[in-house]
């Protein structure tokens, strides 16, 4: 049927996996204003991200999927390319939305996050105003805009 017109009604899922709670806190602070009907999770590191996503140890009940996961690379106990690796090879979530959302400029990072099937790769601006800016584009863009793919059943 498509989104709700309540204002209430959530529209969609997001998932941020950042482990800089002050990163959190800026994409929190975009993406408020924006008047997007959606909820946000977060985790801080790439195990929680996992857990998440394939209903295991503290997320034992598997739950929808999102519609977008942010992704970081520099995560701790489970990197972020390891994360994007194993969203792609899991029949349930290779088809999953995933933005890497990374402080990374590298030549590797970037062609590496292709290899494995990202949506969009994105360098975080050092800039307050500028991070938030782009923080609150992706959002809109991947949350009203862009049309995901079909859930695999």
């Amino acid at each position: 049927m498509g989104r709700r017109n309540a204002l209430n009604s959530v529209i969609g899922r997001l998932l941020l996996v950042e482990d800089d709670p002050h990163d959190v806190e800026l994409v929190r602070m975009a993406l408020e204003p924006s008047n997007l009907n959606y909820s946000m999770d977060v985790v801080f590191d790439g195990e929680q991200a996992l857990q998440y996503l394939f209903g295991t140890g503290d997320f034992r009940v598997e739950q929808p999927l999102p519609q977008l996961v942010l992704l970081d690379l520099k995560l701790p106990k489970v990197n972020g390319i390891q994360v994007l690796q194993a969203i792609r090879t899991n029949p349930r979530t290779r088809r999953l939305v995933v933005v890497v959302m990374t402080s990374s400029q590298e030549d590797s990072d970037l062609n590496t996050c292709y290899d494995l099937g990202i949506n969009s790769y994105i360098v975080k601006p050092l800039d307050f105003q500028q991070f938030l800016e782009v923080s609150q584009t992706v959002g809109s863009y991947w949350m009203t805009l862009n049309k995901p793919p079909l859930a695999v059943s």
